[in-house]
């Protein structure tokens, strides 16, 4: 770090200013170093800079036995390997994984906050140095060799103090901003349930009720227009889920206005293929969203381009997915890449009137529509899935066309709307994020609070400390060496 920072203070290594210890974890197939009164932490259970969840606890035995240490209240916990760059402040006495480093502190020269957040923002350059490679961690000697800028005492107290207070002004900030994206959620479904109730659209249908094609009608309509194959129309749909509807409504199911089609199986004799295409996947089908960053190409067919080549306004539903709140993902395909196919992961339907692709997906994004869904996807095996014949077999309400697009209108000219606010409360909420930053870039900088001349410089401090030092032996901290020979006490280095 190249850094200029004022005169009282010291540009000093972890090394230096720190006893560092490292973790390790006791064999699990050994009762007797579990479930004892010790807290024993992996990486996982740091959840913030002073929120560590106990989760596991050992026995002295275990640090007896094994490469652990337990380390005192108010040491700071540094991940090293999985779970790179976190770090927190010990509450208590506690033991700790091999992904982790203990920082022993001497409160006459570190106040424990400060190095928190200094050390928080410091060892991002090794998430950065991490990511997009396979390294897996940092080495301890990478970690002894981090800079730690060392301010006096009392200006490290002075420095936490205007940084909480700052902080807790972008946390109401960033309290409020994410209430109302939480508003703007629930108004979003208020809107499909009134779309698709026909609250919505209640003044427009009573003053167009004389023009109105009813659903049954449009019903009888598509029947007429489909092929002799596909001319099997569906008994009135009759669902406990089902609510009250509009007299000019019907409810139906989706094979009575569209054709269910399953996509192509991923295999490796697709790549001896000569024809290939673009395909989409369930990575490519969110909630109302496409993500094509990354389409991949398959091995196709002549005889089953017809099957599998997606037409614009197809709706996509992702078939499976472990968690329930997940399948049944659905899009419209907006046609813009030409030609492009599908998984059979992703079940299409291709809607006899297309004009009516617009209403469907509104409703299986309304809550009335996901119950639907979750009640034919759900499973006791765990894995949630739908299959062509369950989609085909989905409940939908259908009111006449002519409104039908009047309720798309309507939902999208408020839903873009919606998409403004959350884009601003999106940019605001990345704004406070880059001051938390700033913040503390001004403060290991020197520049957050004014310096106090009477504060003892931290060189002084320093030379005083180790001076001390050198005249008592070094701290002691409960841990193994590795190697089988019987359990003692392994000196680190004096603080």
């Amino acid at each position: 770090m190249s850094v200029q920072v004022p005169k009282s203070w010291v540009c000093s290594s972890v090394a230096e200013i720190f006893g560092i210890v490292g973790g390790g974890t006791p064999s699990t197939l050994k009762k007797e170093y579990w479930n004892g009164k010790i807290p024993w932490i992996s990486s996982a259970d740091i959840k913030g800079e002073r929120e560590i969840e106990y989760r596991r606890f050992i026995t002295k035995s275990a640090i007896e036995n094994s490469t652990t240490a337990k380390v005192p209240a108010g040491s700071i916990i540094v991940v090293t390997r999985v779970g790179l760059g976190k770090v927190a402040i010990a509450k208590d006495d506690l033991c700790f994984s091999q992904d982790s480093q203990g920082l022993l502190i001497d409160n006459r020269i570190i106040y424990s906050a400060y190095a928190v957040y200094f050390l928080s923002q410091a060892t991002q350059v090794f998430k950065r140095q991490s990511r997009g490679t396979t390294i897996a961690g940092v080495t301890k000697k990478q970690l002894e060799d981090l800079p730690f800028f060392l301010p006096p005492l009392n200006e490290q107290k002075r420095i936490v103090a205007k940084i909480e207070e700052l902080f807790s002004n972008l946390d109401e900030g960033v309290k409020a901003l994410e209430k109302a994206k939480e508003l703007l959620k629930q108004y979003r479904q208020s809107v499909l349930k009134a779309a698709v109730t026909g609250e919505l659209t209640k003044k427009w249908r009573e003053e167009n009720k004389d023009k109105l094609e009813p659903a049954s009608k449009l019903l009888e309509r598509i029947l007429k227009e489909r092929t002799p194959k596909d001319k099997v129309l569906e008994q009135d749909a009759e669902s406990d889920l089902c609510h009250e509807i509009p007299s000019l409504w019907k409810w139906g199911k989706i094979n009575d206005v569209g054709k269910v089609i399953g996509g192509l199986t991923k295999n490796s004799k697709r790549e001896k293929f000569k024809k290939k295409l673009p395909y989409l996947r369930v990575a490519n089908v969110y909630a109302n969203r496409l993500v094509l960053d990354e389409v991949r190409s398959i091995g196709v067919l002549e005889n089953e381009l017809e099957r599998l080549l997606l037409n614009k306004d197809d709706l996509l539903i992702v078939e499976g997915n472990g968690s329930l709140d997940q399948v049944g993902r659905v899009a419209l395909w907006s046609g813009v890449i030409k030609p492009c196919v599908h998984q059979n992961h992703l079940i299409k339907v291709r809607f006899y009137e297309k004009r009516m692709a617009g209403f469907v997906l509104y409703w299986l994004l309304s809550i009335y529509g996901r119950r639907f869904i979750v009640r034919c996807a759900s499973s006791t095996s765990g894995l949630h899935t739908l299959s062509t014949g369950k989609v085909g077999n989905l409940v939908i309400p259908i009111p006449p066309l002519e409104e039908q697009m009047q309720i798309v209108t309507e939902i999208e000219r408020r839903l873009s709307e919606l998409n403004r606010l959350e884009q601003v409360f999106d940019e605001e909420l990345k704004r406070s994020a880059s001051l938390r930053q700033s913040i503390l870039k001004k403060a290991f900088e020197g520049k957050l609070v004014p310096q106090e001349p009477n504060d003892e410089p931290a060189s002084e401090l320093l030379k005083r400390i180790k001076a001390e030092r050198e005249k008592r032996p070094g701290l002691k901290v409960e841990r193994t060496p590795h190697s089988a020979k019987p359990p003692k006490q392994a000196r680190i280095k004096a603080l």
